[in-house]
């Protein structure tokens, strides 16, 4: 069977390559130059099945004022006369009620630990490098307040039977020794030992090649401009390659996504919440992250990735706006300087921008649509590296005609539907 995929970010690729291992004919189309070019470029580094959860939660309401009030808290809202991002707004308020909250998470949780799973294989069976690293990671919580808050997030982890530690401040730094210069207290931490980190983008690069050696082609720098059907089924793509036919198409064009299928009169509650990251140059090891530490306070990611460090956070709801507002560095560089104080240089930093397809419920949008031969794999939010590879093997499974190895039911477009 020939099937096209539309994108090659994270999960365009890992997409391509289970599909390729299924046996079938793959081309690949993004208007980028190469690979992870876009939200896969630069994001936190963390692949970590135990954090997975919806952004729409209980409380988060009330949080999200609280951020907004804040100099340069975590949250940034620049409203815009868009009525689809007033939709999703709404939609992902009905969702932070205790009952949807947990649902949700336990889809993600099951997607996350299964992509981890799939993580391993593949890197097993392909001996693919990224600056991976298998040590887990640190939430740092720097109040007692947020000591305590952690009793739901433990719940859950029991629940799944997720390996977890909670540490005293000494116990963090006896995981994180960089964290012996932080100037601020440490009240404690949440482990996850089981966690990985590594880059997004050179893993989408490398399994790039893994792919085009599997006979995957690659039509890099063409813009897909629309998917045309007839007769209840897409027959074709029109890019600035002319027209492309195929057995099957899979959308996995992050935010973008929404846009293909509202051309085909198939809505899907899709919108983009940018995040920022700066990536800067190793200085001292020991004052480093061995491998990543959240901050909390600050809902800031901080990485260590070979001789680099990456820190990533912050969301922003303000449309398919790519500025990089400078004030949103800030809050970046706080969380590196209080915490690892001299461990690289900010002045050679790289200050970075992307956007990630959020649903309003949390999960991705896996699977078939109303017009059988054209899949969706989107919407991953935050956790496109964390849930990359399981997405691409339960997609790939689907249009094989095979049974995915979880259950998939909750997680396929038809939950919008109604």
């Amino acid at each position: 069977m020939k099937v096209i995929v539309v994108g090659s970010g994270i999960i365009g690729v890992t997409t391509a390559y289970y599909l390729a291992e299924a046996g079938h004919e793959v081309v690949v189309y993004d208007r980028q130059e190469g690979p992870g070019q876009e939200t896969s470029y630069a994001n936190s580094g963390e692949i970590s099945s135990g954090y997975a959860s919806p952004l729409a939660a209980p409380g988060v309401p009330a949080k999200a004022l609280k951020w907004l009030a804040m100099k340069d808290g975590p949250f940034s809202f620049r409203p815009k006369f868009d009525p689809k991002m007033w939709m999703w707004l709404a939609r992902t308020l009905r969702n932070c009620t205790a009952e949807r909250y947990q649902a949700n998470k336990a889809l993600m949780m099951t997607l996350a630990e299964y992509s981890r799973d799939m993580l391993r294989v593949l890197r097993q069976g392909t001996g693919i490098s990224y600056n991976e690293l298998s040590h887990g990671t640190l939430q740092l919580l720097r109040t007692q307040e947020q000591l305590d808050g952690i009793a739901s997030d433990v719940a859950v982890l029991d629940r799944f039977e997720v390996p977890y530690e909670i540490l005293d401040a000494s116990g963090c730094i006896t995981a994180e020794p960089g964290l012996a210069g932080a100037g601020h207290n440490i009240v404690g931490g949440l482990r996850l030992p089981d966690d990985e980190t590594g880059d997004c983008r050179l893993f989408a690069e490398r399994l790039a090649e893994l792919c085009t050696e599997r006979g995957v082609g690659f039509r890099f720098g063409k813009r897909v401009y629309s998917l045309e059907h007839a007769g209840g089924r897409v027959h074709h793509l029109v890019s600035d390659d002319g027209i492309s036919t195929a057995d099957a198409f899979v959308l996995a064009a992050g935010s973008y996504s929404e846009r293909f299928m509202r051309k085909l009169h198939q809505r899907v509650p899709l919108y983009p919440l940018k995040g920022y990251s700066l990536t800067l140059p190793l200085v001292d090891a020991d004052r480093a992250p061995v491998s990543t530490v959240v901050d909390e306070t600050y809902k800031v990611a901080i990485t260590r990735l070979g001789d680099r460090i990456r820190i990533g956070g912050t969301v922003e709801l303000s449309g398919f706006d790519l500025t990089l507002h400078e004030k949103r560095r800030f809050p970046l560089e706080r969380s590196l300087r209080e915490l690892f104080p001299g461990a690289g240089d900010l002045r050679q930093a790289e200050f970075w921008c992307g956007l990630r397809a959020m649903t309003p419920d949390g999960p991705p949008i896996l699977g078939r649509t109303k017009l059988p031969n054209l899949f969706l794999n989107t919407g991953h939010g935050m956790l496109g590296w964390t849930m990359a590879c399981g997405s691409g093997k339960i997609l790939a499974d689907m249009i094989s005609g095979r049974e995915p190895e979880i259950d998939a039911r909750g997680l396929g477009p038809e939950r919008f539907w109604t």
